[in-house]
């Protein structure tokens, strides 16, 4: 469900202090006082919905292997973050696959206006990379929500954390703080290759300016 008008203020806004108290902490200063990276295990399988996402789109699946790129938190970026996650969740109508294509699993850009969890993902993702945002820092997670269903998010590397852009809420919170389970998500270094996620630990990011 999401939330009022008055409490997306009020969590946007505390997001925002938290992201600016992240920008200007000491570079040196205590990893445990910053959010957490995800801890990356084994390949694991793609979901069925992305090998046949692959299948129709099939040139934005044909990539090659590159380096993993982390994008730079700054102010610019951090709007640029909002402003996607806000838009999408607006302009876009929740609609289940079956009820949409007839299908209990597809997964696709949302161009009519309407789509599910996943669809609202690769349309952040595409509006970020035509952003100039590195598809690297990009990448389409699975996890388990507190009902223990089954949801799709967008995780955003950053060298300030990861950060989870969401149909569920218009805030774009720290992966520690959205409550789910996290699952499996894209490697960085080949959107085609899925690892599986555990327990986050501190890990140094590989910052790039965007």
């Amino acid at each position: 469900m999401r939330a009022d008008p008055k409490t997306i203020l009020m969590r946007s806004a505390a997001a925002g202090m938290t992201v600016l108290a992240l920008m200007i902490a000491p570079s040196g200063g205590n990893a445990a006082e910053r959010p957490q990276y995800i801890a990356v295990g084994a390949i694991t399988r793609a979901p069925i919905g992305w090998v046949g996402f692959c299948i129709e789109y099939n040139p934005e699946c044909k990539t090659t292997p590159s380096v993993p790129r982390d994008v730079v938190l700054s102010a610019d970026a951090w709007k640029d973050l909002q402003r996607v996650n806000l838009w999408v969740n607006t302009n876009i109508k929740p609609m289940t696959d079956m009820d949409h294509w007839g299908v209990v699993e597809r997964w696709n850009y949302p161009d009519d206006g309407y789509g599910d969890c996943e669809d609202y993902v690769l349309e952040k993702r595409r509006m970020l990379v035509k952003a100039g945002w590195p598809r690297e820092a990009l990448l389409i997670t699975v996890v388990r929500d507190h009902n223990g269903d089954g949801h799709a998010v967008l995780t955003v590397k950053t060298d300030k954390g990861e950060f989870i852009l969401d149909n569920e809420t218009d805030d774009v919170l720290p992966w520690t703080e959205t409550g789910y389970r996290f699952v499996k998500r894209q490697s960085q270094s080949d959107p085609n290759t899925w690892v599986s996620l555990g327990d986050g630990s501190p890990a140094p990011a590989t910052a790039s300016a965007r």
